[in-house]
């Protein structure tokens, strides 16, 4: 058993004392047509600015997988943490039209 999977107690005195595991449920995938995805423009430190997509409800491997279409798509580096999909560079316009291609209802947000 992993120490990632116990849950609330550290410590017990109690010699019948069971650890329970943490039995989460794996994030099930909406379909593309019902994901509801938003496109920022961000700037991160040093003035750098990342296209961040953001809004996805599912596993994180399919979140990572649209990640590294995307980054390839767009002949760019990024990151896929925090339930967020962060492309280096303004590609709004480019990844709105990716995403669409894909079926996704996506739209650019943030002013």
């Amino acid at each position: 058993m992993s120490k990632k999977n116990f849950t609330g107690v550290v410590y017990s005195t109690d010699p019948g004392f069971q650890y329970q595991e943490n039995n989460r449920q794996a994030a099930q995938t909406l379909p593309p047509q019902q994901q509801s995805l938003k496109i920022y423009l961000d700037r991160k430190g040093g003035g750098k600015v990342v296209t961040r997509i953001t809004d996805f409800i599912g596993s994180d491997t399919d979140l990572e997988a649209i990640g590294k279409k995307l980054k390839s798509k767009c002949g760019v580096g990024g990151s896929v943490k925090d339930g967020e999909i962060l492309i280096q560079g303004d590609f709004r316009d480019k990844i709105l039209i990716l995403l669409q291609a894909d079926g996704y209802k996506a739209k650019k947000a943030g002013g």
